[in-house]
């Protein structure tokens, strides 16, 4: 995003009281809304647990205007945009983004639904055992139980102590007492009063003035509801508590009081906490052999109460009393300083991030309505916290602020001349795709330019993938991804994501973002993959099966390889190529060197995976107790036409696929299918998870719809199938596509071998579909023509299944 992005969005309530915050972004590709409402969990009827979760879910049900096949799900879906929301205690948030043609139409369908639930019985009852099924799955997760664990040390009165969650004891749909407080808590928030909308776009701002009106007409108008307060976070005087698993510590402040700033104040505190720069608080720790990690996050919010949490992994000698003495002292430290240069970088930091945000990003921090920076009032509220926090005044430890974040700074321009386009770079291997010149013979040179993308745009994105003779042992792929810890964070927060990826044998580091620290970052990322010198454990967040599916499917699409502990020897046998895209030629230039720098052989031949005709079966487990299924079917060929068809048949899939698993069949509450490409490889790829469901069962549920594709295509009438596929081919033009996506699908059309100008054929192969083509790629898909790899927590079957080698 253009670095004139404004800093502050405009802001008005409207005539019937909703607030609107709405900000215009040029260079945005797509438009989001953000709808928050003032009232969640903690304002249900003491009765009736679970209610505004419930709610949540029935309003993305269909309406009398908008039945489930036409409504805000099913219509952002078509158009491939992203939609979600969320009960939080005091809030309930409702969000999506969508390419700026179809925008309006997504705010009439949220304003619609918000305002007119159908809430007949049978949409109850199936969204009830939707909502049971995740209470089920909540109940199971280790880590959903031990963060619920964390508000024991409260008082029993405070809310966060309750039940929230819903499930079919705590919704009784045949009560009518439930019925009235259902329709009374929709009638009492829903409406004008308790909500604010906010959008961003690149459209202009009259014209976001016009859509947020035309929101605001369909919702009932009403005033602001004050929610009650909440007691005391805790009942006595001691106003923090401790507990302690294993190596796990866990220490909670309770905060009474506090300022209306208090929120951007303990945004500001914890960032800094978290550092793990010398000289800081974790630094020491791991100095001292106390601890390993530390994170410290706000847990809530509301009233001028808070909770912070701060959490500690201990080393083996790690001992809770001293690492509590270490936080005191540092946080009295913290308190004596001039806090004018890190208030500086902090507010660097957050309008670098807001050059990088996508609409839904923006949109949702608008919401949020906070400070870009730390305010004079949010300095006053600093003050408050750190004192109800217990900073020492007489500071014991010798401690120093933070070093300056080197990725903030503004890079001085290279001396030397840039490289013009089509001119052979100076270091190894370097050529751009302007100089393919006919478009028609395959890429050499193991780095290339595009410039199927503009360079002349802030953004830019360097893929860099090693091929390697053996997979690394898991200690070392942790140390490597350890090691690159702090500076994805410092990168990160001047604009750039570092993402280092770990798959079987093939390794890939991936940089999308501002263009301006890219070559720095880029050299400090290699030096620290060709030097590691992490020693501390990266933390690895527990998840549900069907994310530990998908996290780990890339690696068995590869070839498996025997395992190296040895970095040295696999870099040596290492094969590497890359990609560039959006990078002018200076930050081209400037990366000259630490790209003749890249650590293995330059090598760009290379295939994607492929396994024709085969069924291949990998078992994962996950260690729930719960059944969880991916199903991967691949194009039939690597050629642009089956890519097409197969783009098509997941755009048409999506909706009828949810509606049959999940909403008709109740199979489970993981349920979608869509369109990926994994290792330059396209396919349609379907996931269930289900409490109950076995995963052979799943299998054949999902069979049986793909069964059912040719006659599901049959049924589109001509206008309405010519509809959809205009809508899908859309979503690939240049004006729509962001950035990070735009860049994603280059690199793997690279991989595929696909020519240069594949973002200009895909979408004109997608409108060469028609009826016939696509009942004949549906067929292909059917009989595994391109292969089928399933990836489950169950058993293989019998033929004509077989274990993937």
């Amino acid at each position: 995003m253009p670095a004139s992005n404004p800093p502050r969005p405009h802001t008005e309530t409207l005539a019937n009281g909703l607030r609107v915050t709405l900000r215009h972004a040029p260079d945005l590709k797509r438009a989001a809304a953000a709808l928050r409402v003032n009232a969640g969990s903690h304002d249900v009827p003491l009765a009736w647990p679970g209610l505004a979760h419930f709610l949540e879910h029935l309003l993305f049900l269909e309406t009398e205007r908008f039945p489930a096949n036409l409504g805000l799900m099913a219509y952002v879906q078509g158009h491939g945009g992203q939609l979600n929301a969320r009960t939080s205690e005091r809030t309930t948030d409702y969000f999506f983004e969508l390419p700026t043609q179809a925008f309006s139409a997504g705010l009439e369908r949220l304003s619609d639904m918000l305002a007119h639930p159908r809430m007949n019985p049978d949409d109850q009852q199936r969204e009830r055992e939707v909502l049971h099924a995740e209470f089920v799955a909540w109940s199971q997760d280790v880590a959903a139980q031990q963060k619920l664990a964390l508000f024991n040390g409260l008082s029993d009165a405070h809310p966060l102590r309750g039940f929230h969650a819903g499930n079919r004891d705590s919704l009784p749909l045949q009560q009518d007492e439930f019925q009235q407080a259902l329709k009374g808590f929709h009638q009492r928030f829903y409406q004008s009063g308790q909500m604010t909308l906010s959008l961003a776009g690149p459209q202009p701002l009259e014209e976001l003035k016009v859509l947020a009106q035309a929101f605001a007409d369909g919702i009932p108008q009403g005033s602001l509801v004050p929610q009650q307060a909440p007691v005391p976070l805790m009942g006595t005087v001691q106003k923090s508590y401790q507990q302690l698993n294993e190596r796990r510590l866990d220490l909670l402040f309770a905060l009474e009081a506090l300022p209306d700033s208090a929120s951007e104040a303990l945004a500001f505190l914890c960032h800094w906490l978290n550092a793990a720069k010398p000289g800081g608080l974790l630094a020491r720790l791991r100095t001292e052999g106390l601890a390993d990690n530390l994170k410290a996050a706000v847990l809530y919010t509301f009233g001028g109460q808070a909770l912070m949490h701060v959490e500690f992994t201990l080393n083996a000698n790690g001992q809770p009393a001293a690492v509590r003495e270490f936080l005191s002292d540092w946080l009295g430290f913290f308190a004596r300083q001039d806090w004018s240069d890190l208030r500086d970088e902090y507010a660097a930091l957050l309008q670098r991030q807001q050059q990088v945000s996508s609409a839904l990003q923006l949109a949702r921090l608008d919401c949020e309505q906070r400070e870009t920076g730390l305010s004079e009032q949010g300095v006053t509220a600093l003050k408050v916290i750190l004192q109800q926090l217990g900073a020492v005044d007489n500071v014991a430890g010798q401690w120093q602020l933070p070093t300056p974040n080197p990725f903030l700074r503004t890079a001085t321009p290279a001396s030397n001349a840039a490289l013009i386009r089509g001119q052979t770079s100076a270091h190894r291997g370097l050529r751009t795709f302007a100089q393919d010149r006919s478009r028609s013979r395959r890429e050499r040179s193991p780095m290339q330019f595009t410039q199927a993308l503009p360079d002349n745009r802030p953004e830019g994105a360097l893929y860099v993938r090693w091929r390697l003779d053996s997979a690394p042992q898991a200690s070392l792929r942790t140390r490597l991804e350890s090691s690159l810890q702090p500076l994805c964070e410092e990168a990160r927060q001047a604009g750039v994501e570092v993402s280092f990826n770990a798959t079987g044998n093939e390794w890939l580091l991936k940089m999308t973002g501002l263009q301006e620290p890219m070559p720095s970052v880029l050299e400090h990322a290699l030096k620290t993959l060709t030097t590691p010198d992490a020693q501390f454990p990266q933390d690895t967040p527990a998840l549900i099966p069907i994310r530990q599916l998908l996290k780990t499917l890339p690696t068995h699409m590869l070839p498996r390889t025997t395992d190296s502990d040895d970095l040295q020897q696999l870099w040596s046998g290492a094969r590497w190529d890359g990609l560039g895209i959006g990078l002018s030629s200076q930050t081209q230039a400037a990366m000259g060197l630490a790209l003749s720098r890249i650590p293995g052989t330059p090598d760009n031949q290379s295939t994607p995976p492929s396994i024709p005709g085969q069924r291949l079966w990998s078992t994962l487990d996950t260690g729930s107790s719960e059944h969880a299924l991916l199903l991967f079917c691949p194009t039939a060929s690597n050629d642009i036409a089956d890519e097409a068809a197969w783009r098509l048949l997941a755009h048409l899939c999506q909706t009828p696929f949810y509606q049959r698993l999940r909403v008709e069949l109740q199979l489970g509450y993981a349920v979608f299918s869509a369109l990926r490409q994994i290792h330059g490889q396209t396919g349609l790829l379907f996931g269930v998870q289900s409490p109950n469901v076995p995963a052979l069962d799943l299998l054949q549920h999902i069979e049986q719809f793909l069964n059912g594709l040719p006659q599901m295509i049959h049924g589109f009438d001509d206008a309405d199938f010519l509809a959809q596929r205009q809508v899908l081919a859309d979503q690939f033009a240049s004006n729509a596509l962001p950035f990070a996506q735009a860049a994603e699908l280059l690199w793997q059309g690279k991989l595929a071998g696909h020519s240069s100008d594949y973002l200009v054929q895909l979408p004109e192969a997608i409108l060469a579909v028609d009826r016939p083509m696509l009942i004949d790629a549906a067929t292909r898909l059917t009989q595994a023509v391109g292969g089928w790899r399933c990836l489950s927590t169950g058993a293989c079957p019998d033929s004509p299944w077989q274990t993937a080698p």
